[in-house]
């Protein structure tokens, strides 16, 4: 199948490499002026994943519009931009696949409903969502991943498509709970990489089972299945987020802390604002969200957040 991947970052280009492991011809677009793109063109490589002369690489937006499958990895929100671009060439009868986590912070939007009001009415919109980092996969790890859509046959057709030794994938059965899991797993990353900063990286499993419950609250009130919260989008992406050293929001949290600078991107820290403001919509209490927030945007002291956080709530744990 003809495939392109819009986006040449660690995860873009490890989706590009994936799938033509699995027998895609594949296209890997990249912006011009992209320091990443540069050195794939130039080297075929970024120092993770390498390829050979059958994966075509291009800076052209229209060519790379050419695939059948068109799956996007790029910072969340730049994604409203990139689709109306993506509009504006005329796209018809394409899937597009969004392989990336978060809110738009201007509108509060989805990303699928991004996607789906820009090209929806002639295309397919679909969202690739769960576990797994780029190093673990290129070391031969598996991992399990989601695939979902309002569309039932869009999912059957890309968990075929798509599928390889490397990754299982499940169907999704909810589209709101799967994608706002997704995207508040990295503000849980980004709360325990401050924990470790300060060294009581003993306080996850608080943080997780309080943090799993208070993104349910908020799935549910924006007409989501709560118990998507609990399912691989969410929790079940808690190890690769809240625990691995590849994970970027548990460092940049950890870093945050402690006054350094990091460089990569951590999509939790957008992702924290558009959910605290989706709170404030719903009226839905969201502490661990909070209390990232006000460290992040308020100057808060993170000790005094963390110490205010998990003294809260004596008499019941949920």
């Amino acid at each position: 199948m003809k495939v392109s991947v819009i986006g040449c970052g660690r995860w873009g280009s490890f989706i590009a490499w994936y799938l033509h492991s699995i027998g895609h011809e594949v296209t890997l677009y990249g912006r011009a002026g992209s320091r990443h793109m540069e050195r794939f063109m130039q080297e075929r490589t970024n120092g993770l994943v390498s390829f050979d002369e059958t994966v075509h690489l291009t800076f052209d937006l229209e060519e790379a519009l050419t695939g059948e499958i068109i799956c996007i990895s790029i910072g969340s929100q730049n994604l409203s931009g990139l689709m109306e671009q993506i509009a504006a060439c005329g796209v018809k009868g394409k899937t597009f696949v969004l392989c990336m986590k978060g809110i738009e912070v201007t509108t509060l939007r989805r990303l699928s409903e991004i996607a789906e009001e820009a090209v929806g009415a002639e295309n397919d919109v679909a969202v690739w969502l769960g576990p797994g980092h780029v190093q673990e996969f290129l070391s031969g790890v598996p991992n399990c991943m989601v695939i979902d859509s309002n569309r039932e046959e869009v999912k059957e057709r890309l968990v075929k498509a798509l599928s390889g030794g490397l990754i299982r994938f499940y169907y999704g059965t909810d589209l709101i709970g799967n994608e706002v899991g997704a995207a508040a797993k990295n503000v849980i990353g980004i709360a325990a990489g401050m924990l470790d900063g300060r060294g009581v990286s003993s306080l996850k499993g608080a943080l997780m089972s309080r943090g799993t419950r208070e993104i349910a609250r908020l799935i549910r009130a924006m007409g989501g299945n709560e118990m998507s919260a609990y399912g691989l989008c969410h929790l079940g992406d808690y190890e690769a987020t809240v625990f691995s050293p590849y994970s970027h929001n548990r460092r940049f949290g950890e870093l945050f802390v402690k006054g350094e600078t990091y460089n990569e991107l951590a999509e939790g820290y957008y992702t924290v604002k558009a959910l605290c403001s989706l709170a404030e919509r719903y009226d839905v209490e969201l502490p661990i969200c909070r209390a990232v927030y006000a460290v992040l945007y308020e100057g808060a002291q993170p000790e005094d957040e963390m110490n205010r956080l998990f003294m809260r709530s004596l008499k019941r744990e949920f």
